[in-house]
């Protein structure tokens, strides 16, 4: 679980089921459906948000860890973890405290961590309409290589574009983008034009 955590801290910061649709949804599956496995975390986690801190929270980021290497000749869509990121703001008189809450879920344990401060290089998210296993499958029916990488990342970016959320998969050397919304695949940050292409950062 502490690797789940370093993934998500190095990956993202220097880094769903389709009812998946703002902060206070829930979905009533079984967590442990594989089909909607991630969607299930995602909603569990918010759902959890909800419960400890109310509606004043933002989710920042689903870092998901593969079971096989993308470019792998077993590669396939099962997951061995999930980690969950998100922020509040705790307004306490005339100021606010502001914390990061990960969760980082790796077979049937689950850790919860706390950091006081702010979470950046995201904009928070909301819906999200390709599930995990919807973007997979398009990314590897894509006509591109396929990173050698089990890491993928769940993100709005902040960058001089504009961009929907995209889910990342791949490493610091390369990636491909699956739109999290209209499920269109590029292997060039949307976020960055070329002129200004940069790393994602230093994954595992």
């Amino acid at each position: 679980m502490a690797v789940m955590f370093g993934m998500a801290f190095v990956s993202c910061t220097g880094c769903a089921d389709k009812t998946v649709v703002g902060n206070d949804s829930i979905i009533n599956d079984s967590i442990c459906d594989s089909t909607n496995m991630v969607e299930n975390i995602i909603a569990m986690d918010k759902d959890s948000m909800l419960t400890t801190y109310g509606k004043n929270y933002k989710w920042f980021e689903t870092c998901i860890v593969l079971n096989e290497y993308l470019d792998s000749k077993n590669a396939n869509d099962s997951v061995i973890g999930i980690s969950n990121i998100f922020q509040v703001v705790d307004e306490k008189g005339k100021g606010a405290d502001v914390h990061v809450i990960m969760y980082a879920h790796v077979g049937d344990s689950t850790q919860v961590d706390v950091k006081h401060g702010f979470w950046i290089e995201d904009y928070p998210m909301d819906s999200i309409k390709i599930t995990f296993k919807e973007a997979y499958a398009k990314l590897m029916a894509a006509n591109c290589p396929k990173p050698h990488s089990r890491n993928c990342v769940l993100r709005k970016e902040v960058g001089p574009i504009a961009a929907n959320p995209q889910y990342i998969f791949g490493n610091s050397k390369m990636q491909v983008y699956v739109d999290a919304i209209t499920g269109e695949v590029k292997t060039n940050n949307p976020v960055f034009p070329d002129s200004l292409k940069m790393p994602l950062g230093e994954w595992p």
